[in-house]
């Protein structure tokens, strides 16, 4: 039986936090099951129904929210947008969302959408997370809420919650593997050419994106050390790659990214080891090799700096039920 993913959006939604998730369960569809058994089948509604437009001016058609409990709904997933401010005042929304739990299996939220759900009281005494950006004002207005503003996406118990636009796409790769196993998420990331399912935990920052040189050696030299993190990456070898002196290097890399490079180059292998070590597949003195730390010991202490616990814990926090990795449910 075809598993029913309901949409629901608002005027100034964000368009990649429909179709980025509504695209996953469609390739999973067309991948994994058959016209007499689909996967899945969906839909897209509103408060009103009708054309809803979303925040980069492109409209939507979609059904008006059901009059009745909507019994055949599995899975319901409240976008985020711009308009979502205003959306989570909508007293006919709030009491939809917070009848929810009663009717769907599951239900989650992408980027801000997670405002509307706390206004419902779904997050109340849950973990849960949204874009980096909205984290501080949804814990200041629903401080029963736990949030975590620097996971990906975080699945506790019946509600999913998500970061910003691109993490929909991995929360559903997420439900996908619950419901029909790792091979069924695989083939769907490959085609849709991205990667099979980034641990919840994953941060929602990169070093990369943090440091933003202004240069064109240094931007290389990062770059250089993120795509050989096994070499040598000492000072004089990324001052090599700069055609920079080491003493230049050194200081313009600290002018430019407010760190040295060897934390720069500590922080990037952590960043490379996390999602592997949340994972639980490899043993972590493969990784720990793999990623450029010269042994466990040195990565330990890396990790304890960069994300204030050793690799040990997190894999462990990972396997928790509400970690936001997957407990397959048949």
């Amino acid at each position: 039986m075809a598993r029913h993913i309901a949409f629901l959006v608002f005027p100034g939604f964000q368009l990649l936090d429909l179709s980025g998730p509504l695209a996953a369960f469609q390739v999973a569809t067309l991948r994994t099951s058959t016209p007499e058994a689909p996967a899945y089948t969906w839909e897209v509604f509103a408060e009103q129904g009708g054309l809803v437009m979303s925040s980069c001016g492109v409209p939507i058609s979609c059904g008006s929210i059901p009059p009745d409990i909507p019994t055949h709904i599995d899975t319901l997933i409240v976008s985020g947008g711009t308009g979502a401010w205003e959306a989570r005042n909508s007293a006919v929304l709030r009491a939809f969302i917070a009848a929810a739990p009663q009717f769907a299996r599951r239900v989650a939220s992408v980027c801000n959408g997670a405002l509307m759900l706390a206004n419902a009281g779904l997050l109340d005494g849950r973990r849960a997370t949204t874009h980096w950006r909205v984290g501080p004002q949804l814990q200041r207005e629903h401080p029963r809420a736990r949030v975590d503003s620097d996971r990906i996406f975080v699945h506790d118990g019946q509600i999913w919650t998500s970061a910003g636009v691109t993490t929909g796409i991995d929360l559903a790769l997420a439900m996908i593997e619950e419901d029909y196993g790792g091979e069924a998420a695989r083939t769907t990331a490959r085609d849709m050419v991205v990667y099979h399912r980034r641990p919840g935990g994953q941060s929602q920052f990169s070093t990369l994106l943090e440091m933003e040189p202004a240069s064109d050696r240094i931007q290389l030299a990062l770059r250089h050390a993120r795509e050989n993190l096994r070499e040598n990456l000492s000072v004089e070898r990324l001052a090599e790659v700069a055609c920079l002196s080491p003493r230049q290097f050194s200081r313009s890399f600290l002018v430019e990214t407010g760190a040295t490079p060897a934390k720069a180059v500590e922080r990037l292998r952590a960043e490379a080891a996390r999602p592997r070590i949340e994972e639980g597949v490899e043993p972590i003195e493969a990784i720990a090799r793999d990623v450029g730390f010269s042994d466990p010991e040195r990565m330990r202490r890396a990790f304890v700096r960069v994300f204030g616990q050793p690799p040990q814990s997190l894999r462990r926090s990972s396997r928790a039920p509400d970690s936001g990795l997957i407990r397959r449910v048949r």
